[in-house]
């Protein structure tokens, strides 16, 4: 394993920042993204049920509920604050596909250049690489690929599903906000 991570040569350290944001954003969003931060059961089904909402107060739905509350003449405001809402919730997802898209290249990158070392070194007397030498040069030469291809492999599941989540709960939201609306026009 030290011997893949010394391949990558001085590659390893972007990807290794690739990784590490990488981690921080999906455990960021997955912490973010949880039901009781954005759509409280409780105050989910106060909106189903026509009653007034009680819990939930500092989630996603809480908020749009406090907004239409205080713009109730404005229903195009209230629908833009509700697409703010879920502007927010995307926070940091589309870093993800830069990093599911670069790391790749950046291990690429450390290929190439590592197999143009192993190159340069065959001999000019007889045309012919040192053989043990190569295939370890390859071989090292290699190691940025795979740890570029984890790194992408690591971002890009959880890319898909966060977008995948957050494109649930922006149907939901929608569906709750045409019954927030509807009952404030009752009221006017």
């Amino acid at each position: 394993m030290i011997d893949i991570l010394k391949g990558a040569g001085i590659l390893i350290w972007p990807l290794a920042l690739c990784s590490f944001v990488a981690v921080y954003i999906v455990c960021e969003r997955l912490y973010a993204l949880r039901n009781a931060a954005i759509l409280p059961d409780d105050l989910v089904d106060a909106i189903v049920e026509g009653r007034p909402g009680t819990g939930g107060r500092h989630s996603v739905l809480a908020r749009i509920i406090d907004f239409a509350q205080s713009h109730q003449d404005d229903p195009e405001a209230v629908k833009a604050f509700a697409r703010l809402q879920i502007n927010r919730m995307e926070r940091g997802v589309p870093y993800l596909d830069v990093i599911y898209t670069l790391a790749p290249l950046i291990g690429l990158t450390g290929t190439v250049t590592g197999l143009l070392k192993v190159f340069s070194q065959i001999s000019p007397e007889t045309g012919l690489p040192d053989p043990v030498a190569f295939t370890q040069g390859v071989a090292l030469a290699l190691s940025a690929t795979v740890i570029g291809l984890v790194v992408a492999m690591f971002a890009l599941v959880p890319a898909g599903y966060l977008s995948r989540k957050i494109e649930n709960y922006a149907v939901k939201i929608d569906l709750l906000l045409e019954r927030i609306l509807a009952r404030a026009a009752k009221k006017s």
